[in-house]
């Protein structure tokens, strides 16, 4: 397995996920929710940490991709995207325990519909509070198409990922009869 290829891929899924919080943080800036701003200030900067790192460390890598690799990545980034997620609810005190705020972002990662809080519109609008903008809505709807087809995602993925010639070969091998 090539691991340094796979934590290019994780990292490149956590730098996604830290400019998907960004709208967010702006909204709560927007509105002076000041825990909201701490709380996506700090998970934002948690999570381009651990993402940068992780692109630093693994910038040697060979550009080869198998399936199984494409799967085990898709299975890491969904657990890592989840445990850090999580950590506006957290941090801005929304959701005070850790394990329902994770339980909170993996339902709307995986758009289960499950939820924890009994009345949303008390969130903090940055949150998802009043017309459910803001990070409640955003983990339901960034990259849902990819946690609800993992198998599509572990195919199409590492083309994207690998480079052109990798990317035409996939695409020619989808074609060819």
């Amino acid at each position: 397995m090539n691991y340094m290829m796979m934590g290019r891929f994780v990292g490149r899924i956590l730098l996604v996920e830290a400019v998907f919080m960004v709208p967010s943080l702006l909204i709560s800036l927007v509105k002076q929710e000041s825990m909201a701003r701490i709380g996506f200030a700090a998970s934002i900067c948690i999570t381009l940490f651990l993402s940068l790192l992780l692109l630093v460390l693994c910038k040697g890598s060979r550009r080869s991709f198998k399936a199984r690799d494409g799967l085990v990545c898709v299975g890491v980034s969904w657990i890592v995207m989840s445990l850090l997620g999580c950590l506006p609810f957290y941090i801005s005190r929304e959701i005070p325990s850790y394990l329902d705020a994770l339980f909170e972002t993996v339902s709307g990662f995986t758009t289960t519909g499950s939820s924890i809080l009994s009345e949303i519109e008390g969130l903090s609008m940055s949150i998802g509070g009043v017309s459910r903008t803001g990070w409640a809505v955003w983990v339901c709807w960034c990259l849902c198409w990819l946690w609800a087809h993992p198998v599509r995602a572990a195919r199409v993925l590492p083309c994207i990922f690998c480079g052109r010639r990798a990317r035409d070969r996939r695409w020619e091998s989808l074609f060819r009869r």
